[in-house]
């Protein structure tokens, strides 16, 4: 299961009393894992870091090569995308091609994945992306 747990995950939608209080899809910006570890709060392996976006190994590795790449600014899903987050979300494909490439997974290939909901299996309210390789990738997953 998550580290925020699938009540957290089932229970995104926004509840007006809580906009514009630091909280984001029912989940506080203080207790949002991936925010405390852009913010330097909890330890991760950091592989990639710029001002807008930082990669990390995952704690629970699907494939020899498991980073996780995540933008700074809260995003709760690709679902919570605005217009002006383009740029943003261009820098993060960038950042994992070029990671690929750095990890030698770039000539084998590699899997790129955003999981959008609890049915998509997103454990985390975070927007984020999986960064796999290092083996053969099987299709369908899940």
């Amino acid at each position: 299961m998550s580290l925020l747990g699938r009540a957290q995950v089932e229970a995104w939608g926004q509840p007006k009393h809580l906009k514009g209080r630091g909280y984001v899809n029912n989940i506080s910006l203080q207790a949002c894992i991936f925010c405390k570890i852009a913010r330097g709060e909890l330890p991760a392996t950091v592989v990639h870091d710029e001002a807008d976006l930082l990669a990390f190994r995952d704690l629970s590795p699907q494939s020899p090569h498991h980073t996780l790449l995540i933008p700074r600014k809260h995003i709760a899903s690709l679902d919570d995308l605005d217009e002006d987050d383009g740029d943003l979300m261009g820098r993060l494909m960038l950042a994992a091609r070029d990671l690929a490439r750095r990890q030698g997974l770039a000539e084998a290939g590699y899997r790129l994945v955003a999981n959008v909901g609890a049915d998509g299996g997103q454990s985390v309210g975070h927007l984020h992306l999986h960064l796999l390789g290092g083996r053969p990738l099987s299709w369908p997953p899940g």
